[in-house]
């Protein structure tokens, strides 16, 4: 029996797009390998995505974007990251970024409006700049080091953003502040064409090689006053919804190895066999654990994401929520990807094997913030209180 994965219905337009990212996952798939040996940012990839319109998916209709909700994001994601995971990983932050502001109206609506504009018309590509190696994970709730000093009509910004995924490629950066040194949390829109501006390649890790998540520098660099897009209110809970890009994209990491391991098992027939390895029991079932394991990762994913849409009153309480979707589906990632490589043996540790890249990827997932640990500590803190 197959499992039918469950989803709304979607209209006309919206099944156009579904397809063409089937198609760009297609494309994609066949630079993956390249793009993970030589560490390179996927620009062919992204051309291909700014030709689609792609970058402006999440952007309102009323700005001239296509304005799709959190559910068709996450579909998209979990599709593009079957073509090329560190391509939809970076596709997922800049798309992220604008729904966020889409859905909670937060910024400064002329910098919002002006901001969408540069996307639609122009292609401009974004990305979230908040990491810093002497805070950690925003999600940790640390005041950044980097500041922004009012000066005359402007901004002064000082600071280094560590894991700036896509940083080479950047045309602006939403950068955390501290707003004047007081411990009030800002973000500033930073045009990464201005003086002061620069990326110091520091990304080397053997997971998710493509995303180029190095260092931003922001030395001495100034902005207009408008810049500031926003304060946040200190303990005011904002989850955000669009996160759960991450727990799609490795499901879409999954995904692909599970096909892999599927095709590999229904083909290979060493000669001690009648037929392929796929009749064998112990692989029937690491074959069916993987289909449940992704069952269950994508109903729990998609379910969420429907609650959030449906229920935009409850989205300020749906924090733990968030955080136990990207557990439970990172960690069923993990193990899908697992099973398909003991299902394929020791060809899956080839270099030219798409499952040792798969493998390296995907345990990247367990690394995004919220962590394991947190995730669990947080859990228990929500049923003890």
């Amino acid at each position: 029996m197959t499992i039918v994965h469950q989803q709304i219905p979607v209209n006309k337009t919206q099944e156009e797009r579904i397809k063409q990212a089937k198609v760009l996952a297609d494309i994609f798939k066949k630079r993956a390998a390249k793009i993970d040996r030589e560490g390179e940012f996927p620009y062919e990839n992204f051309e291909y995505l700014k030709e689609q319109g792609f970058l402006a998916l999440t952007v309102p209709k009323e700005y001239g974007g296509a304005g799709i909700d959190l559910y068709e994001f996450l579909l998209i994601q979990e599709i593009i990251a079957q073509g090329d995971a560190p391509t939809a990983l970076s596709l997922g932050w800049h798309l992220g970024c604008i729904l966020e502001a889409a859905e909670r109206r937060h910024w400064k609506e002329e910098s919002f409006a002006k901001l969408c504009q540069w996307i639609v018309h122009d292609n401009a590509l974004i990305n979230l700049a908040q990491s810093e190696r002497a805070t950690g994970s925003p999600s940790r709730g640390g005041i950044p080091t980097t500041t922004a000093i009012k000066e005359g009509n402007g901004w002064r910004i000082n600071g280094v953003k560590s894991f700036t995924s896509m940083a080479v490629a950047l045309d602006y950066s939403i950068v955390s502040v501290d707003v004047n040194q007081t411990g009030k949390k800002g973000f500033v829109l930073v045009d990464h064409k201005l003086e002061g501006v620069s990326v110091e390649e520091t990304w080397d890790s053997i997971s998710m090689r493509g995303t180029r998540s190095d260092d931003l520098i922001l030395d001495q660099v100034w902005v207009e006053s408008d810049a500031l897009l926003v304060q946040e209110e200190l303990n005011q809970p904002h989850p955000n919804g669009w996160y759960l890009q991450v727990p799609a994209v490795y499901i879409g990491i999954a995904l692909s190895a599970k096909e892999y391991a599927v095709s590999f098992a229904s083909t290979y027939r060493p000669s001690t066999l009648p037929g392929p390895i796929s009749d064998v029991p112990d692989v029937r079932r690491k074959i069916g654990k993987m289909e449940l394991e992704l069952f269950n990762a994508r109903e729990v994913l998609f379910s969420v994401a429907r609650k959030w849409i449906e229920y935009p009153e409850k989205r300020a309480y749906m924090g733990s929520e968030l955080a136990a979707v990207k557990y439970i589906a990172t960690n069923s990632a993990n193990r899908v990807v697992d099973l398909a490589m003991r299902i394929v043996g020791a060809r899956s540790l080839s270099a030219e094997s798409p499952l040792q890249r798969h493998f390296r990827d995907v345990r990247a997932g367990l690394h995004n913030p919220p962590t394991d640990d947190a995730i669990v500590y947080s859990l228990a803190k929500t049923v003890l209180d």
